[in-house]
């Protein structure tokens, strides 16, 4: 054999086991990061579920419950937890800070809130768009969507946000976390009512649902 060809075979092979070597190092790193994705998910499930059991107990125990009637509380009802509802939204904050809007409570009454930003995402393949609130250093989304009335409150249910969730140009929104105001179960309470824009064209199965045993 010609030591052009033998150096050319010899190249090859060596090629062939670089290519090898690479093409393993990425399937390994895949099924890694996949792992790591799991474990998160899992994580951040169990994490959730272990809040929610941790407010059934406030509401079977606490004297600052709203429930009249707890020996006869089993729990609040949810949808299940999805991937599908935690979110990373566009951030359009106000430029001026200093605007203001009147809500509506329940009981006819009004508070007036600051209003942030707008937070814009895409949900079922419908471009969404939510007025953030800012109440007593709290931030938060009230709001509406195609599920209300039906397997949820009619008056609407809330997103509360952690000033962690906010970026310079997003904002981390998860429906998962969507709850349900106090009058829902106790009438003697006066909840903030969503303003008309936070109508969402979409159902949110996600977060607390109405319970129909209360």
């Amino acid at each position: 054999m010609k030591p052009s060809k033998l150096l050319l075979i010899s190249f090859l092979g060596l090629l062939l086991i670089i290519l090898y070597f690479v093409l393993s190092s990425e399937s390994t790193n895949s099924d890694l990061k996949s792992t790591k994705s799991n474990k998160s998910d899992d994580l951040y499930k169990e994490n959730l579920v272990t809040q929610r059991k941790k407010k059934d107990v406030f509401f079977r125990t606490s004297p600052d419950s709203p429930l009249e009637d707890k020996k006869a509380f089993a729990g609040l009802s949810y949808f299940p937890v999805s991937s599908d509802y935690q979110l990373v939204a566009r951030l359009e904050p106000f430029a001026d800070k200093t605007q203001k809007l009147v809500i509506a409570l329940s009981d006819g009454s009004e508070e007036v809130y600051e209003k942030y930003g707008h937070a814009v995402f895409k949900l079922q393949d419908e471009i969404c768009r939510l007025l953030i609130l800012k109440h007593d250093n709290v931030y938060s989304i009230l709001f509406k969507d195609k599920t209300s009335g039906k397997s949820t409150y009619g008056g609407g249910r809330y997103i509360d946000l952690e000033e962690s969730a906010f970026g310079s140009n997003e904002v981390e929104l998860d429906f998962n976390t969507a709850y349900n105001p106090y009058c829902v179960y106790n009438h003697n309470y006066a909840c903030p009512l969503p303003p008309a824009e936070n109508t969402l064209p979409v159902s949110v199965e996600a977060g607390e649902k109405l319970n129909q045993d209360l």
